[in-house]
């Protein structure tokens, strides 16, 4: 599962010889490689376990990490990869949410109850566009034009603008106005944008309606029960709440039809973001 930024990855690995056992080697090293290609080595350290061996890191950066385990005598590696959360990861339920409606009262699933619950933030946002308000940074070449269209809507504001051209310029915020709803950035007093400009903005709703967590807690449940058959826990009840009769074109089957039914209202028009 996926760790919160700031909190400690504790990454472990074993040490095998070439007939595979575990075994205590001469020397243990680890790298931890950043998402911005930087590296840390957390000191490895021998459990009670011979050959077993572990390394707390702190995160520090949001994204994929890659975890190298180097060995000696014997000669021994071992790579594996770690996720870190952004400070703020979009989720349009809280935790306590998401539990009371698939009836879970302890705390010993939460990782994955969070795990799953940001999934389907996702898919609801596959069809409304981002719902949970977030900055988005993003790139566009102007060749003179009076609008540019931002690719996630509603866009709340334009926070920043710049030029990504040596010596180019770049319009101020200040002079920009935005439709919302379309993401059309422009001039108001009729003036042209030009370059490659780099714009930064908000994007998702103030009001979050009641429709889109109803439709969340559909998508999770069904998630939730396909992705643990047979195990204890779940929602109670389900029939055709849960059911998908066919494929969804981009999703497949991960979204039931009643929770489609739920966020028609709000969905965009096809190839809008």
């Amino acid at each position: 599962m996926p760790y919160d930024l700031g909190a400690t990855a504790r990454l472990t690995a074993q040490c095998r010889d070439p007939d595979g056992t575990a075994t205590t080697a001469a020397t243990a090293t680890v790298t931890v490689t950043l998402p911005d290609s930087s590296t840390a080595t957390p000191t490895a350290t021998e459990t009670a376990t011979p050959g077993t061996y572990h390394a707390d890191y702190v995160t520090e950066q949001p994204g994929r990490h890659t975890v190298r385990w180097q060995f000696t005598d014997p000669a021994h590696a071992y790579t594996d990869v770690l996720d870190v959360l952004e400070a703020a990861p979009p989720a349009i339920l809280s935790l306590a949410d998401a539990k009371q409606h698939l009836n879970i009262r302890s705390s010993d699933d939460d990782g994955e109850v969070r795990y799953w619950n940001n999934v389907t933030t996702r898919a609801v946002e596959f069809y409304t566009g981002p719902i949970v308000p977030r900055s988005i940074t993003e790139e566009h070449t102007v060749r003179s034009a009076v609008t540019v269209v931002l690719l996630h809507t509603p866009v709340q504001e334009v926070t920043a603008v710049a030029s990504l051209l040596t010596g180019g310029t770049a319009p101020d915020v200040a002079d920009l106005a935005v439709n919302g709803a379309t993401g059309e950035v422009y001039r108001p007093d009729g003036g042209r944008l030009s370059g490659r400009l780099r714009f930064t903005y908000r994007a998702g709703r103030t009001t979050i309606r009641e429709n889109f967590p109803a439709a969340a807690r559909i998508i999770l449940g069904h998630l939730w029960r396909t992705q643990r058959a047979g195990r204890r826990g779940g929602v109670a009840g389900g029939g055709d709440d849960y059911s998908v009769t066919d494929p969804i074109p981009g999703i497949g089957y991960a979204v039931p039809n009643r929770a489609l039914e739920l966020l028609a209202p709000d969905r965009l028009p096809p190839g809008v973001a």
